[in-house]
């Protein structure tokens, strides 16, 4: 952690504010989907935004040689970023229903790995930051469950 410097250790802040926004904004777009569909693609929009303090906080952490868990979450999510910007936005592709494998398996994959790789270092850095985190995913992991339930998951 020493090797983060005061810079790497604002991008890793900038990470856990990205990670947890991320949780917070889809979670409102998963309860709003059965009764304000048109909510979630505003909602993924800034989601989107997010890969400008993302990229910033990977820049940093490669050019602090910070190490790979470091630098593959916000890698990861700008990864994601781009899928959705061309699946959802582009191409308006309709991959949820019916379900489209070959769409929903890498954009689960990349969305769900980006959520716990940008998480997990905070959990050497600062636990009760990373109990933040666990909690936002918990409150992300339900609202996707009570969206699937009803039907819009």
């Amino acid at each position: 952690m020493a090797t983060l410097g005061p810079e790497g250790l604002r991008a890793a802040v900038a990470i856990w504010l990205v990670v947890n926004a991320v949780n917070l904004l889809q979670s409102v777009g998963f309860v709003t989907r059965p009764v304000a569909p048109e909510v979630n693609p505003v909602l993924g929009l800034v989601i989107a935004a997010l890969a400008i303090p993302a990229t910033w906080a990977l820049l940093v952490f490669r050019r602090r040689r910070a190490g790979w868990l470091f630098f593959v979450g916000p890698l990861v999510f700008d990864l994601f970023v781009v899928l959705m910007l061309a699946v959802d936005y582009l191409a308006r592709v309709e991959w949820r229903d019916p379900v489209v494998p070959m769409i929903e398996v890498p954009y689960l994959l990349l969305f769900f790995g980006s959520v716990v790789l940008m998480g997990l270092p905070m959990y050497r850095l600062d636990r009760r930051r990373w109990l933040v985190t666990v909690t936002t995913s918990v409150i992300l992991l339900g609202s996707m469950a009570y969206a699937t339930s009803a039907g819009v998951g």
